[in-house]
């Protein structure tokens, strides 16, 4: 059974964020990446998703680590600056690479909204070398303003990519996604969730649950981690 290890993360001086390593029965860490996960703006790393993908991973085989960004830590409503942001993914990104005892051999980013963007930033710049990138709602550009692209730098990432889009999303049109994923040389997975919005969640017409998603998200997610 997999279980969790609360960790302090160091970051620039003497600031720290929090994360949780779920870590399972056996990591084969040159047969698995491990997985990091970043929360979205208005959330942190107890969003139910994440923790439940979390568990989900760690008992399929693949070390998780999310975390808090540090505005999250501080109690803050607003993100850290962009450069923040990116720093803080670097920051934890070296902290498992380079963790003496797991040490994974390669990792994979994965974020909800703001966390998969900052993600998919620093890995365009080569900051970050990861296997893949896992996209919970990417936040493509604010709503109704689809002439304002958060596109650019998807097209310098090289690694496989896999997003979840709600058909209902105001940040994401799935025509402006269509385009843009089409025009990367990275090979791109969408899977779009009928009726969800940016958090993937179904109106309660739907008669679908929250763990009906979350079902469909993480088998989609095991089957695309064994293809890369």
């Amino acid at each position: 059974m997999a279980c969790e290890e609360y960790v302090f993360i160091p970051l620039k001086g003497d600031k720290k964020i929090s994360g949780i390593i779920s870590i399972p029965d056996q990591f084969v860490r040159e047969k698995k990446p491990a997985v990091i996960l970043a929360h979205g703006a208005g959330n942190g790393m107890f969003h139910p998703l994440l923790v439940h993908m979390a568990n989900v991973l760690a008992e399929a085989g693949y070390l998780c680590l999310r975390f808090n960004f540090l505005y999250r830590d501080e109690e803050k409503k607003k993100p850290d600056s962009e450069g923040v942001l990116e720093a803080t993914w670097v920051k934890v990104y070296e902290y498992l690479k380079n963790h003496p005892l797991y040490k994974p051999s390669f990792i994979v980013a994965a974020g909800k909204s703001m966390g998969g963007r900052i993600a998919s930033q620093v890995a365009a710049d080569n900051l970050i070398q990861v296997r893949g990138l896992i996209f919970l709602g990417y936040p493509l550009h604010p709503p109704g303003k689809t002439d304002m692209l958060r596109d650019t730098h998807l097209y310098h990432i090289r690694v496989p990519m896999l997003f979840f889009a709600g058909s209902r999303d105001p940040f994401c049109n799935l025509d402006k996604l269509s385009e843009v994923l089409a025009k990367t040389d990275a090979v791109s997975t969408l899977d779009v969730i009928e009726g969800g919005d940016h958090s993937l969640k179904l109106p309660a017409s739907s008669g679908a649950s929250d763990r009906e998603v979350c079902a469909r998200v993480l088998g989609k997610t095991l089957t695309w981690l064994k293809t890369i």
